[in-house]
């Protein structure tokens, strides 16, 4: 993510310029919303990508990018711009998601808003833990990424956090599959020393969104929610793809990035949104990032639960995981997840060649 003194001062100027609370917004620039469940379902909030009747729509995930200012202008950076361009050259993807952590700092923030906005493919991130360290104000990045031109990210509802909002997948006009982002905070807010989660208020809306998109297509349609944290059954969902000695089950054994090697950030208590979902009958996928040295897709009473593979190595990492991960989407709205592996030892980045062959920057976090 190396940029020359000129770029650098245009950073400087966006960071300081740009509103850094909604008070700050001119009037007639509506932001977040009013809400509450009593209100008749209305998709006007909503965006809409239509998927070619000839092919899979493509999604391709970046997790936990998560570059400072000072690792912007370094190798750190170019490695994570490398992998991610190998990735989008690879896939050649309809929509990227980015499951939350996506840079510290304000500068930091720029260049990656910049970068994935050359590609020109709509993009659609969520908030991570530590997105709002370094910046101006968490609203500085949101009014950011709402104003870049490919990118889906929209304030949502007042008082649920920041950036909680949907997209359908329509083929031929008909929604195929629905896309849910969903803002999961920082920590200690809702249970001393545990990460946050989901709001009430949030899994309210949730419920809204996947009700009314039912009632306006008359039937249930399939979705897949982008979070940050994971939700608890993530832990379920790896102890039940082991046998009794311990050992993966036969059939995951074939999986190379069915790991977790590190303890699962998840919050330390239960909100219900995964009961609700599985009740509802809808989602069918749950992506998530948080914890760098965890990846897989493994099944959990009918609802595929994705640690999103890590992309770079930003903060920390594992070597043998750093990619992307990629859902594939059919015109009934079934999804096909994998995560797509960019070697490390491929690099042409010569000053990271001789950090992968030798000392990690950083120790690892088994807190996540």
């Amino acid at each position: 993510m190396q940029t020359d003194l000129k770029a650098l001062a245009e950073y400087i100027e966006k960071t300081i310029k740009h509103p850094a609370s909604p008070d700050e917004v001119e009037k007639k620039e509506k932001c977040f919303y009013k809400w509450d469940e009593t209100l008749p379902f209305s998709d006007i909030y909503s965006k809409t990508l239509e998927k070619r009747s000839d092919r899979d729509f493509v999604i391709l995930n970046f997790a936990d990018i998560q570059c400072h200012d000072g690792e912007m202008m370094s190798f750190v950076g170019d490695f994570a711009e490398e992998t991610m361009d190998k990735l989008v050259m690879s896939e050649r993807p309809d929509l990227i998601t980015m499951t939350g952590d996506n840079a510290f700092d304000s500068l930091a923030y720029l260049r990656l808003i910049d970068f994935i906005e050359s590609y020109n493919i709509p993009w659609a991130p969520v908030m991570g833990n530590a997105d709002h360290t370094g910046l101006v104000s968490e609203f500085w990045a949101d009014y950011r990424l709402h104003h870049a031109k490919n990118c889906l990210f929209d304030y949502g509802p007042e008082g649920m956090g920041d950036g909680n909002y949907f997209v359908n997948v329509t083929e031929n006009g008909r929604i195929v599959h629905t896309l849910v982002f969903m803002d999961t905070h920082h920590e200690d807010e809702m249970k001393k020393g545990s990460y946050d989660h989901l709001y009430d208020s949030q899994i309210k809306w949730y419920e809204w969104v996947i009700k009314g998109v039912a009632e306006k297509e008359r039937r249930v349609v399939p979705s897949s929610v982008f979070i940050h944290i994971p939700v608890p059954e993530v832990q379920a969902a790896w102890d039940g793809a082991h046998d009794k000695n311990g050992d993966l089950c036969p059939e995951y054994r074939s999986e190379p990035f069915c790991k977790m090697h590190e303890k699962n950030g998840a919050p330390l208590f239960n909100n219900g949104f995964f009961a609700l979902c599985k009740k509802l009958g809808s989602t069918k996928n749950i992506i998530f990032g948080h914890d760098h040295k965890n990846c897989f897709s493994l099944p959990l009473e009918g609802i595929t639960l994705t640690y999103a593979m890590k992309t770079g190595n930003g903060c920390y990492w594992e070597r043998e995981t750093n990619g992307g991960t990629v859902l594939r989407i059919d015109s009934d709205g079934n999804v096909k997840t994998d995560h797509h592996y960019i070697d490390p030892s491929e690099t042409k980045i010569k000053r990271f060649q001789l950090e992968y062959y030798g000392v990690n920057l950083y120790e690892p976090n088994l807190n996540g």
